[in-house]
C-alpha cells in the first residue's frame, strides 16, 4: 500500500506491506523504519477516518499503531489476509460522530480515549504530550508542535467533576498521574551515567556540557538546555574533516530540537584528533556488563571523538556510518563546495550524501530523482553538482573544483543514479592543462551561436533580394533611358554608384530544391446507417449484471462497478463462460448477415460519391482562379513575353523659380544580365 498516513508522533506519508511474518511501514521522508512481529499483533480494528479508511494495530507490549489513508474495497482483501496468517480477526468499530464535549475518558496503554455513549469520539496518543498541568477540577495538555502542518493542535483542557464516592484520592491528581506516566516529558532523576564538559558545537552553536543519562541526551549551555531522548534519533555520522586534523560527529534527529521558530534536524559535534580523554562511568562493572553486554566497559581511554562515538552508538543502539571509498583529487574523502552562500564539505556516502555544515543536509539514494553536473556561473575552474529529489525539490552544491569531476562522476555513475546530461559531459572529461583547454559547454554554445548568426544572415538576405529571382553577376552596366534628365545633381550620381557597391556586396540566392511531399493515405470512409458492431461476451454479461453490482454494493462509484465487473469475470467457471460466447458468437453472425444485406441494398456509396463530387468541384474553380490570376499579369506586361528586370527610382529636381515646385521624374534603369 503506498501513500498511507502513520499516526504515531508525527503524520508522514509513506509505504506499508503486509507479510506473513511481520508487518513493515517505511516514511518515505526519513526513511526511519516500524517493524512489528506477527506474533506480537493482538488487536486489529478498521475504521472510519477523516482521510477514508483507517487500521488500528496494538501488540501485547502495549503499543498502538494507526495507518490511515485506505481505500473501501480493501477491507476485504486485509480482513482475509489478517485470518490466514495473523489469526485476527479484523473488526469494524464505528466512531462517535455527534460532536458532543460530554463523555468518559480512558486510559487505555498509550492512548488516551475520550468516548461518547461507549463509541469513540476521539482519543489521544499520549507520546505527543509535551506538559500536563492541574487546576480546579481541570487538566491542561499541552502537546509538542507539528512542524509538517500549518495548524497544530497545542492545548486541550478537560474538566473533571469532584467525585463523591471514593474521597481518598483527587480524581484530577488521578487523571495527571495516569497522563503522566505515558507522556513524552523528560524528566531528570537520577545521575548521569557520564559527562562530557564545554563540547565545541556546530549546530547548536556554541559549547555544551553534554550529560548522558540513560534514556536521553541532554545538552546543557549558557543560554540554551536541551533534553534529546534516545528514540528520536535517526542516524549517527562520523566525518573526517579535509584537514586531517579534526572530525565530525552528526546525530540525525527526528523530530528535531527547537530554539524558538529555529528547528535543528542535526546536532554536529567537532573534534580535534589529538584531544584525548579518560573517562570513568557512573555505574559499577557488573550494572555495565549487565547493560552494555561489552560494548562499554567503566573505565576506557582514548581520543575524545572515539569516547563520545563510543558512548551514543552503545546509548542509542544504532550503527554508526563513516565515508566510503570514494577519495577526491586530493585524496580526501569529501568534496569542497558552497550550499545557499556557506561553504562546507560535501560527503559520498555508500548511501547517500551527506554536506556539513551549515545548513546540514542528508539525501539518501532512494530518494534521488537523478543528478546533474552544470558548469559554474562565474569561472571555467569551478561545476555545480544538482541533486533533485522524487518530491521535486532541488539541492545545488557549487564552486566545486573542476579536478574532481572525474571522481564524482565515476562514483555516482558506479551508484546507478540518474545522471541528467551524461551525453554532454562525457565529452570532456575537464582537462588538467591550463593551455589549450577545450570546454565542451563552451563549444556547444559556439556552435549554436554560429547557427543563429547563419540563420539572421540568410534572413537579410531574403529580405533585401525579395524581388531578384536571378543571381547578379558583377561588374553592372547601367545603361540610363534617352528621356532620363540631363539635370540630375551629382549628390544623385553619387548615391548611384553607392548603390551600385552595395549591389556588388550582395551575395546569390541560394534557392533549395523543395522535397517532393509523400501523398497523403487517405481515411477510410465510415459507413453511415449501417447495422452497428456486435457487443463481446464480456459486454454481454456486464450489461446484465449492472444493476445487480450496483445493487450488491450501494454507492459505489462507475470506476469501482468497472474493477468489480472485472475480478468477477475472472472468477467465472468455463461453463458460465461458454453460455456468453455462444450468445456473442450468435450477435456476430447476425451482424454479418445485416452488413452483407446493407451493401447489397446500395448503402455507403453515397456518402463516398458525395466527396467525390466535392474533390472534382474544388479542383475546377482553382484551376479557373488560376487561369484569372495569369490574365491579370499579361495585361500587367504589356503582353510582351520577353522578361525585364526594371527599378524606377524617384528624384526631385529644384528649378531656378524658388516659387514653383517641379514634378518628380522617374528615372528608368535597365540591369543587363
Amino acid at each position: 500500500f503506498v501513500d498511507l498516513w502513520l499516526y504515531r508522533h508525527l503524520y508522514n506519508d509513506g509505504r506499508l506491506r503486509f507479510s506473513k511474518q511481520n508487518v513493515v511501514y517505511k516514511s518515505s521522508k526519513t526513511g526511519k523504519v516500524d517493524s512489528i512481529q506477527a506474533g506480537e499483533l493482538t488487536l486489529a480494528q478498521w475504521r472510519r477516518v477523516c482521510l477514508g479508511h483507517g487500521i488500528k494495530l496494538g501488540t501485547s507490549s502495549g503499543h498502538v499503531y494507526k495507518y490511515d489513508g485506505f481505500r473501501d474495497t480493501d477491507f476485504e482483501k486485509i480482513s482475509e489476509f489478517f485470518k490466514a496468517n495473523y489469526k485476527v480477526e479484523l473488526t469494524e468499530k464505528d466512531m462517535c460522530v455527534k460532536g458532543w464535549n460530554w463523555g468518559t475518558a480512558k486510559f487505555s496503554g498509550p492512548l488516551l480515549s475520550f468516548e461518547v455513549n461507549d463509541s469513540t469520539a476521539f482519543e489521544v496518543p499520549l507520546s505527543n504530550v509535551s506538559q500536563c498541568a492541574t487546576g480546579k477540577n481541570e487538566v491542561t495538555l499541552e502537546f509538542h508542535q507539528n512542524d509538517d502542518t500549518e495548524v497544530s493542535l497545542m492545548e486541550v483542557r478537560f474538566y473533571v467533576p469532584p467525585s463523591q464516592s471514593d474521597e481518598r484520592q483527587d480524581p484530577v491528581e488521578a487523571f495527571a498521574e495516569n497522563v503522566l506516566s505515558k507522556a513524552d516529558v523528560i524528566q531528570a532523576t537520577g545521575d548521569a551515567v557520564c559527562i562530557f564538559k564545554e563540547l565545541q558545537c556546530l549546530t547548536p552553536r556554541g559549547r555544551y556540557d553534554i550529560r548522558i543519562y540513560p534514556t536521553f541526551l541532554h545538552l546543557h549551555g549558557k543560554t540554551f538546555d536541551y533534553k534529546i531522548p534516545y528514540t528520536t534519533v535517526l542516524r549517527l555520522f562520523l566525518l573526517p574533516h579535509k584537514d586531517q586534523r579534526q572530525m565530525f560527529f552528526v546525530i540525525s534527529l527526528d523530530p528535531p530540537i527547537k530554539q524558538g521558530q529555529t528547528r535543528y534536524h542535526f546536532l554536529i559535534l567537532l573534534f580535534s584528533k589529538e584531544e584525548d580523554l579518560t573517562l570513568t562511568l557512573n555505574m559499577s562493572e557488573e550494572d555495565v556488563e549487565r547493560r552494555f553486554e561489552g560494548k562499554l566497559s567503566k573505565n576506557m581511554s582514548g581520543s575524545l571523538y572515539e569516547m563520545v562515538s563510543r558512548v551514543m552508538k552503545a546509548l542509542v543502539n544504532r550503527k554508526i556510518t563513516v565515508p566510503g571509498n570514494f577519495q577526491g583529487h586530493s585524496g580526501a574523502q569529501c568534496i569542497t563546495c558552497s550550499y545557499k552562500a556557506s561553504s562546507g564539505l560535501l560527503y559520498p556516502l555508500e548511501r547517500g550524501f551527506i554536506y556539513v555544515h551549515k545548513p546540514p543536509v542528508h539525501l539518501r539514494f532512494e530518494e534521488i530523482s537523478c543528478v546533474n553536473f552544470a558548469r559554474g556561473t562565474t569561472t571555467t575552474r569551478s561545476f555545480d553538482f544538482e541533486i533533485e529529489t522524487k518530491q521535486g525539490n532541488q539541492y545545488t552544491f557549487s564552486s566545486i573544483e573542476r579536478e574532481e569531476y572525474g571522481k564524482l562522476f565515476d562514483f555516482v555513475n558506479a551508484k546507478k543514479l540518474n545522471i541528467k546530461n551524461r551525453g554532454f559531459k562525457e565529452i570532456d572529461e575537464y582537462s588538467d592543462s591550463d593551455d589549450d583547454q577545450h570546454d565542451a559547454y563552451l563549444e556547444r554554445m559556439k556552435a549554436e551561436g554560429k547557427i543563429r548568426e547563419e540563420g539572421n544572415d540568410s534572413e537579410e538576405s531574403d529580405g533585401e533580394s525579395a524581388d531578384v529571382t536571378f543571381p547578379i553577376s558583377p561588374p553592372l552596366s547601367i545603361r540610363y533611358d534617352s528621356n532620363a534628365s540631363a539635370s540630375d545633381s551629382s549628390e544623385d550620381g553619387d548615391d548611384s554608384d553607392d548603390a551600385s557597391e552595395k549591389k556588388k556586396a550582395k551575395k546569390p540566392k541560394v534557392v533549395k530544391e523543395k522535397k517532393e511531399r509523400k501523398p497523403r493515405k487517405e481515411k477510410k470512409q465510415k459507413e453511415t446507417g449501417g447495422p452497428k458492431r456486435p457487443m463481446s461476451a464480456y459486454m454481454l454479461w456486464l450489461n446484465s449484471s449492472r444493476e445487480r453490482i450496483k445493487s450488491e454494493n450501494p454507492g459505489i462509484s462507475i470506476t469501482e462497478i468497472s474493477k468489480k465487473a472485472g475480478e468477477m469475470w475472472r472468477q467465472l467457471g468455463k461453463d458460465e463462460k461458454e453460455e456468453w460466447d455462444t450468445k456473442a458468437g450468435e450477435a456476430k453472425r447476425n451482424y454479418e448477415k445485416a452488413k452483407q444485406e446493407f451493401k447489397e441494398s446500395g448503402g455507403g456509396a453515397t456518402s463516398s460519391s458525395k466527396k467525390e463530387s466535392r474533390k472534382s468541384g474544388g479542383k475546377k474553380e482553382e484551376k479557373k482562379r488560376k487561369s484569372a490570376s495569369a490574365d491579370k499579369d499579361r495585361e500587367r506586361g504589356g503582353g510582351n513575353d520577353s522578361f525585364k528586370s526594371k527599378e524606377f527610382i524617384e528624384t526631385s529636381e529644384s528649378s531656378s523659380d524658388s516659387d514653383h515646385k517641379s514634378k518628380s521624374k522617374r528615372k528608368k534603369v535597365i540591369v543587363d544580365k
